[in-house]
């Protein structure tokens, strides 16, 4: 098979989905790779490495797609390229399905085989460690006096305290986070819903963290004395109530810091809306929200070389085996399998976005299979199947 590495265009991401090291494999398992002029350079890997590794330099993402079996990026698809998706070609990327319907409805009207990358991560993805580290230090920079933050040190001075941090999930983000943060100085509260989690981090941080189940209440309480908030809850888009709202902003001191590196449309937090690398930061009563939707791409080399590597197995195991002996072997790749050519495949989309779908193992013709098992990707459920003829 032909594998096409795309450019990423998307506003501040220079992040790459497959790098030299992955080519060589890549070209070692049989299969021709092609590469898109620059799409790695910013990252670290130019032209001239790829093309070291064995992959054909393409000047053009429109021959890229049109040449290419498979296409894969890092984040999702854009409107430029809707037209260039083709009948039973095989796209990856962090396709975020559920908040994309027109990125959807091209999917499904060009017949194209998708893979939404974020559902696919059976240990959680690179990107979101990456998120959940860089995205504790943007926090502290917002904190800066010269940023409009209160201008409070992480880990205090001889005479004056540290930063009290709240961080709102115990996922792969937030432990990221976690890690930054309390390794500096912070004092720092973790919250989620699930007991055990939160048992298992008081453990591995010899009770030097403070720990609490996850409410809009015990929130609230803690509001008033928090100097940095981390969002890192994953909501469900069919909610619509807030964590934090906006009137709970006035709670906390003017220039208090608050990131949202979920930033869900719509999220836990009421205030927050996407922002970019180039203008990061903005103030809702008083206190500084960061939102940039991409955070990893500030730290594309090494974001890259971890996402790259992980990637890998999924690529392989779709260009050596096909796409349904793919989803057999792995209930997680399975289950981010977004379309099939023309039909939804994806559950949370179909609950979100109101649209018919149909369970990927159904659609593959594999359900008589023994199927690797895996656990639905989010809390999400629909019953809005397609009917039968």
């Amino acid at each position: 098979m032909i594998y096409g590495i795309l450019k990423d265009t998307k506003e501040g991401e220079f992040r790459v989905i497959s790098t030299p090291l992955e080519v060589k494999s890549i070209v070692a398992a049989g299969h021709t790779v092609w590469a898109e002029h620059d799409c790695g350079r910013a990252a670290g890997f130019p032209d001239e490495k790829y093309a070291a590794a064995g992959a054909k330099i393409v000047y053009s993402a429109e021959e890229i797609w049109a040449g290419c079996d498979m296409v894969a990026k890092v984040k999702e698809f854009t409107p430029a390229e809707y037209p260039l998706m083709r009948a039973d070609q095989i796209i990856l990327g962090c396709i975020h399905p559920a908040g994309h319907p027109e990125e959807v409805e091209a999917i499904l009207k060009s017949g194209c085989v998708a893979f939404t990358a974020e559902d696919a991560h059976r240990y959680g993805s690179p990107n979101c460690e990456a998120a959940g580290k860089q995205g504790a230090l943007f926090g502290l920079e917002s904190m800066l006096t010269i940023n409009g933050g209160k201008g409070k040190y992480v880990g205090g001075f001889a005479g004056a305290p540290g930063m009290n941090v709240l961080i709102l999930g115990a996922g792969v983000v937030g432990r990221g986070a976690l890690e930054v943060l309390q390794a500096l100085g912070a004092s720092c509260t973790v919250m989620d819903v699930n007991v055990g989690v939160l048992r298992t981090l008081l453990s591995q941080y010899g009770s030097k963290i403070n720990t609490m189940l996850c409410s809009k209440e015990a929130i609230t309480e803690l509001l008033p004395t928090t100097d940095m908030v981390i969002n890192c809850v994953k909501w469900d888009k069919k909610r619509t109530d807030f964590l934090i709202d906006k009137e709970m902003l006035k709670l906390m001191e003017p220039g208090s810091v608050l990131v949202d590196i979920s930033n869900d449309d719509p999220g836990a937090i009421e205030s927050s809306h996407e922002t970019h690398h180039d203008n990061p930061r903005y103030v809702v009563n008083g206190v500084v929200h960061y939102c940039v939707s991409n955070i990893p791409g500030a730290v594309a080399n090494s974001t890259s070389v971890a996402y790259a590597s992980e990637m890998l197995p999924m690529i392989l195991s779709i260009l050596n085996d096909g796409v349904a002996e793919c989803c057999v072997k792995d209930g997680f790749y399975r289950r981010s399998l977004t379309a099939y050519k023309g039909l939804l495949t994806h559950e949370e989309t179909s609950a979100v976005q109101n649209r018919p779908w149909i369970r990927p193992e159904d659609a593959l013709g594999i359900s008589e299979r023994r199927l690797d098992p895996a656990p639905p990707a989010t809390v999400t459920r629909s019953d809005n199947f397609y009917k039968k003829a």
